[in-house]
């Protein structure tokens, strides 16, 4: 089984007004209110494309029951961690630009942690955990190690989607995947990436900490494949961009998707670029449909 990881989940609320203007009162033109955090955006592009996962992490209060009813709506399972504080609301104003104030997330004591764990210590190795968003305050930074520590233990395979020198560290519990961003692996390396031999560089020593397989993406410039044999770049896909929220979980999905059903690493990174076009070209996470009229563009290239 697939479990997607969010730790702080969120409503995300997005209001669309013509423009933003400091000290103002401003009124929107619409809204909307999503089930948000990237362990439930994964979900969500695995459930368009047919696959099954169930989301784990916390979730409380009257928040925690929208985003609850949202996914059983959705048809998406859940099995989260009850908490007795509110899961956060996060407000994403969108106009000519994309503004997001994220709030830090709940308190969360330490039976609730508890809890969760005993719930991760019984996964085994047939089971795959995508790990990705941020961390609860409460919970301190270090809480993914204590995460991919158990289950290295329990030789339960995982996907890696967070920044900085976390990344980098966790890496050596031999992530399947990770992805960071071009701007995130320079944060990593302490060092301006500008050209794909770096970015190929940087993405080895990941795999040389113990990552299996890396993409980075490059934003309105496509994305790079590497693991330890090969490194493929892909060509940008040209469309609108309508949202940015989670088309890197998008790209995750996809790739974990593919090779799970038994693609080719290339075929996989294939479809994890079409599924990130995808939702960065629709209002929310892409409908399947979409995804394979993309699939049919695009294209890699290997790097020399």
């Amino acid at each position: 089984m697939i479990y997607t990881l969010t730790l702080n989940p969120s409503i995300d609320y997005v209001l669309r007004i013509e423009r933003f203007d400091d000290g103002q009162t401003i009124r929107s033109k619409s809204e909307e209110k999503y089930p948000g955090g990237k362990g439930i955006m994964v979900s969500k592009l695995l459930k368009n494309l047919g696959a099954k996962s169930i989301n784990i992490g916390f979730l409380g209060g009257f928040t925690g029951e929208f985003i609850k009813n949202k996914l059983e709506n959705l048809g998406i399972d859940q099995e989260f961690t009850k908490i007795s504080d509110d899961s956060r609301i996060n407000v994403k104003l969108k106009y000519d630009t994309e503004t997001e104030i994220n709030a830090q997330g709940p308190q969360i004591k330490e039976e609730e942690i508890e809890e969760f764990l005993n719930y991760l210590d019984n996964l085994n190795e047939d089971d795959f955990v995508v790990i990705s968003g941020s961390i609860p305050k409460s919970l301190g930074d270090d809480f993914y190690r204590v995460i991919v520590n158990l289950l290295e233990m329990n030789n339960v395979r995982f996907a890696l989607d967070t920044s900085g020198k976390k990344l980098f560290n966790l890496s050596a519990y031999r992530p399947f995947l990770v992805k960071p961003n071009k701007d995130e692996l320079g944060e990593i390396f302490e060092d301006s990436i500008d050209s794909d031999e770096k970015i190929i560089k940087y993405a080895r020593k990941l795999i040389d900490q113990g990552a299996e397989n890396v993409i980075v993406s490059l934003g309105k410039d496509g994305s790079i494949f590497v693991d330890n044999n090969m490194a493929y770049k892909a060509k940008p896909i040209e469309g609108k961009l309508i949202n940015s929220v989670g088309s890197g979980d998008s790209m995750v999905a996809g790739y974990i998707y593919g090779y799970m059903r038994g693609l080719s690493k290339i075929d996989s990174y294939k479809l994890a670029i079409a599924c990130g076009s995808a939702t960065a070209f629709s209002p929310d996470i892409a409908e399947k449909n979409l995804i394979y009229q993309i699939l049919e563009k695009v294209e890699v290239e290997e790097c020399k």
